[in-house]
C-alpha cells in the first residue's frame, strides 16, 4: 500500500542522502561525523551539532570548511554552521527543524540493524493531512495536522477512533513531532507490532495568536488562548470531520515543553473530555482548581497520569518538584527518567512517545502502569532550575521581521559583526542595501510589492542567510529561502474568516502533494507541475494553492477540484472530469505563478 508520509523527509536516512549535487555531510565507520561547508569568503566558521556543541570547522585550499566530530549514537540531532557569527542552515541539507525562530538542518544517523523506535519500516504507513479551521475564539483561521491511522481510509470502513491532542513545544511549530519528533513513524511501528493500538493524532499550533495580525479584542494576559481554542474550536472540528470516539475513555492530551505544559493544563480542568495526560519534560500549575484538593475524584477520572524528564534538562529541577507535590496530594502518576538524551531535546520527546503509546487507549496498561508508579526522585539540591535568567537566555527578546505596516514591510536582521547585508528577493535584480542602528540591527523598509507572497533571503558579507525572525520556509530542495505572506494578500488565511477549507496530503512514495476541496464532487484535476528547485511542497506553501482553491470555491467563483503535483496523474475512470496542466518553470516568480493558478481555476 502507499505509504502517506511528508515529502521533505524523502531523504531516508540523513542530509548526506542520493539525489543531491553534493554530500554535506559523511557518516564515517567508527560513528563520527564528517561536516562539510562551502564557503570560500567566510573568515570563521563552526558547527554547532547537539551531539557535541559548537567546534571549529578548517578551511581547506578549495574553500570548504571541515570537521569531524562524534561518535555519536545512531539518532536525529539538530545542527547548524555558525559562519562568522550567524548562523546558518545547511544548504545541502533536505530536512530541517521547522521552528518559530531558530533554522537548523537535522542529521540523521541510523541504526545498523534499524532498531530505532522512528526508523521507517515496512510496514503499513497512516496518513497526515494538513488542515485549516476557523477558530471563533481567536476569531481567525488557524492549522493543524492529523494523522490517520493505517486502516482509515480502508474500503468499507466506517470503524471510529481514539484521539491523542500532542503538542509541541515553545517556538515550536505543529510540524516538529511529525518531521522531527517522528510520531508518525513511531506509531506505524508500534501498531505493525501489535504494541499500540490504532489512533487519531492531532498536532496543533501551540501560539496561534502568532498566525493572526493582531490579537483579537478582549485576548488579553492570562487569558488561556490555546486551550479556548483547542476545547472550543479544533475538537469539534476534527470530531465533525473524521470517525473520533468523542468521550473521555477515548480522548489522550499531551506534549512536550511547553506542550506538555498546556496539554497536563487543557487535560486537568477539562477531565470530563480527556482521561489520558501525558507531560514531555514538563509540569504545570499547582494552583489549578477542583483537580488537587480532591485526589479520589481526580484519580478516578485520570486512566494515564505520564510524567517524563530528563535528569540532565533544564526543567528538571520543577519537574520534579511537581511530580513531589502530586505525590503530597495523593494524585497517582507515572514517572519516568532518562539520563543519556542531551536533556531538553527531541531525542527524549522521542523515546517518551515510545513508552506511551503502548499505554494510551488500553486501560489494563495503563492502570497495571499507573500500580506500579514509584514516588518521586529525592531532591539533592543541586537540581537545575527554570529561572528567569535560564528563560531570557533562552529566549532573548525577539526581532520582528519581516514586519507589515500601512506604509510597508520592513526586514530586520541582528548581525553586529557584519560589514554588509542586504537583502535579496525574487522579485528584485538586484539585492538592495540594508542600514545598520547601534544595536547591529540591519533593516529595510520596502513598499513596492505589499501584497505579494515571494521568496527572500538575506545576504550577510555574501552569505544566503534564511530570516530567523521568520517562522516561514520555502521548502526547496537547496537553500531554503524565508517566504514573505503580508496578511494584505487576497489569499491570506489570517484574514480570510470564516469559510470551508480543504486538506493537503502528502505521498512519499509517489513524490507528491495532492490537495482535496471541502465539499463538492471535484470536476477539475489541475496538475501542478514543480519546477526544477521546488519540492512537493512548494506549490502549497509557497504558491498557496490550497488557500487560493478554497477563497475562490467559497465565493463561488471556481468549481471544486483536485490539485496535484503529480504530473502523470489522470482524472478517475468514469468520471468525466477536465484535466489541466499549470508548470512553475513557465513563470518568473512565485506571484505570477499564484496569478496563472488564480486564473486557471476562474476559468474553470
Amino acid at each position: 500500500m502507499k505509504r502517506f508520509l511528508f515529502a521533505t523527509l524523502v531523504a531516508l536516512v540523513f542530509c548526506a542522502a542520493t539525489g543531491w549535487a553534493q554530500s554535506s555531510t559523511v557518516i564515517n565507520a567508527d560513528g563520527t561525523v564528517t561536516f562539510r561547508y562551502t564557503n570560500p569568503q567566510a573568515r570563521d566558521v563552526q558547527v554547532d551539532v547537539q551531539f557535541a556543541g559548537r567546534n571549529p570547522m578548517k578551511r581547506g585550499a578549495d574553500g570548504v570548511w571541515t570537521a569531524t566530530l562524534g561518535p555519536a549514537a545512531p539518532d536525529m540531532y539538530p545542527y547548524c554552521f555558525v559562519v562568522d557569527g550567524v548562523s546558518v542552515m545547511d544548504p545541502l541539507c533536505p530536512q530541517y527543524f521547522p521552528n518559530e525562530g531558530f533554522k537548523n538542518s537535522l542529521l540523521e544517523i541510523p541504526a545498523r540493524e534499524g532498531s530505532l523506535a522512528h526508523d521507517i519500516k515496512d510496514v503499513p504507513h497512516g496518513k497526515v493531512e494538513y488542515i485549516h479551521y476557523y477558530s471563533q475564539s481567536l476569531q481567525g483561521t488557524n492549522n493543524a495536522i492529523v494523522y490517520l491511522p493505517p486502516s482509515y481510509y480502508h474500503e468499507g470502513n466506517q470503524q471510529r477512533y481514539p484521539v491523542f491532542y500532542l503538542i509541541s513545544g515553545t517556538t515550536d511549530t505543529e510540524e516538529v513531532y511529525y518531521k522531527v519528533g517522528r510520531m508518525n513513524y513511531i506509531l506505524d511501528n508500534l501498531v505493525a507490532q501489535g504494541q499500540a493500538r490504532e489512533m487519531i493524532v492531532v498536532l496543533p499550533y501551540g501560539n496561534p495568536t502568532k498566525l493572526l495580525p493582531t490579537s483579537p479584542q478582549g485576548m488579553g494576559f492570562g487569558m488561556d488562548v490555546f486551550g479556548n481554542d483547542l476545547v472550543g474550536d479544533l475538537m469539534p472540528y476534527v470530531e465533525s470531520h473524521y470517525r473520533t470516539i468523542n468521550d473521555a475513555d477515548h480522548r489522550a492530551i499531551g506534549g512536550f515543553s511547553r506542550g506538555g505544559n498546556q496539554g497536563l493544563s487543557c487535560g486537568l480542568t477539562h477531565l470530563d473530555k480527556f482521561s489520558y495526560l501525558c507531560s514531555y519534560s514538563s509540569f504545570t500549575s499547582t494552583t489549578l482548581p477542583n483537580v488537587y484538593d480532591n485526589a479520589d475524584d481526580t484519580n478516578s477520572k485520570i486512566h494515564l497520569f505520564w510524567l517524563g524528564v530528563g535528569t540532565d534538562d533544564f526543567l528538571y529541577g520543577t519537574a520534579r518538584d511537581y511530580m513531589e507535590f502530586l505525590d503530597t496530594k495523593g494524585i497517582r502518576s507515572v514517572k519516568e527518567y532518562t539520563h543519556d538524551k542531551f536533556g531538553h531535546t527531541w531525542m527524549n520527546a522521542k523515546y517518551f512517545l515510545t513508552k506511551t503509546f503502548p499505554l494510551l487507549f488500553n486501560p489494563e496498561a495503563s492502570e497495571q502502569a499507573m500500580r506500579n508508579s514509584q514516588p518521586a526522585l529525592v531532591a539533592t539540591g543541586n537540581e537545575q532550575a527554570f529561572t528567569p535568567g535560564v528563560m531570557a537566555r533562552l529566549f532573548p527578546r525577539p526581532i520582528i521581521s519581516p514586519e507589515f505596516s500601512a506604509s510597508g514591510v520592513t526586514f530586520r536582521m541582528k548581525a553586529p559583526e557584519a560589514r554588509e547585508v542586504q537583502l535579496q528577493t525574487e522579485l528584485h535584480a538586484r539585492p538592495l542595501a540594508m542600514q545598520k542602528d547601534d544595536e547591529g540591527v540591519w533593516s529595510i523598509t520596502l513598499t513596492d510589492h505589499l501584497t505579494d507572497v515571494f521568496k527572500y533571503c538575506f545576504l550577510v558579507d555574501g552569505t544566503q542567510v534564511a530570516d530567523p525572525s521568520n517562522m516561514y520556509l520555502s521548502p526547496d530542495k537547496g537553500f531554503k529561502h524565508s517566504i514573505c505572506n503580508s496578511p494584505t494578500n487576497p489569499y491570506s488565511l489570517a484574514t480570510m474568516g470564516n469559510i470551508p477549507h480543504g486538506k493537503v496530503c502528502y505521498d512519499l512514495n509517489a513524490g507528491t502533494a495532492q490537495y482535496l476541496p471541502p465539499t463538492g464532487n471535484p470536476t477539475v484535476l489541475i496538475r501542478l507541475v514543480a519546477g526544477p528547485d521546488d519540492t512537493p511542497e512548494s506549490w502549497f506553501k509557497v504558491g498557496g494553492a490550497d488557500a487560493i482553491a478554497d477563497k475562490l470555491l467559497a465565493e463561488g467563483k471556481a468549481r471544486p477540484c483536485i490539485l496535484t503535483t503529480d504530473a502523470q496523474a489522470k482524472a478517475t475512470p468514469g468520471i468525466k472530469m477536465k484535466v489541466r496542466t499549470l508548470k512553475a518553470s513557465s513563470y518568473p516568480s512565485w506571484p505570477a505563478r499564484r496569478k496563472a493558478l488564480e486564473k486557471m481555476l476562474l476559468k474553470n
